[in-house]
């Protein structure tokens, strides 16, 4: 029999799980410098912190359900209309030939991926409104501040 102690901790543990993982500010700087991202397409670390901030709070498992019946997934929330496939959106075109539920892990080498498919679109950076309404022409240097990137 558990105790009331061991039950707490476990509801704990299952809810922990079920919220996926949201990443340290620096934890996920220096993770999105390793794979490229300071520059890429002409945008600084500081812009995709910014984006990754406003459209997840660095959630990896972070899920918004958009007005148009598509869906919104993951760390970058990389929409199911354009870029991936979750098989309820009508019409996807999935850009980046991926499943929508490969990016909800804490790996998020593959939202890496599919963002740099998405930032090379005309519409760069604005195919994030997080971005467009909370990053753009701002000084952006509080997302890498003491991270040593």
């Amino acid at each position: 029999m558990y105790s009331l102690t061991m039950k707490a901790a476990l509801l704990l543990l299952a809810l922990a799980s079920v919220n996926g993982m949201v990443y340290e500010r620096c934890e996920l700087a220096r993770i999105l410098q390793a794979n490229g991202m300071d520059g890429y397409w002409g945008y600084s670390l500081g812009d995709w912190m910014c984006m990754a901030y406003w459209e997840s709070g660095y959630n990896t498992q972070a899920i918004d359900h958009d007005s148009d019946g598509s869906t919104d997934y993951g760390i970058f929330q990389i929409n199911s209309r354009w870029w991936c496939q979750n098989y309820e959106t009508a019409n996807a075109e999935d850009a980046c030939g991926i499943n929508c539920s490969e990016l909800l892990t804490d790996n998020i080498g593959v939202d890496i991926t599919c963002a740099k498919r998405v930032v090379r679109d005309p519409n760069g950076m604005s195919a994030w409104y997080g971005w467009d309404y909370h990053c753009r022409g701002q000084d952006l240097s509080q997302y890498t501040a003491g991270c040593g990137v």
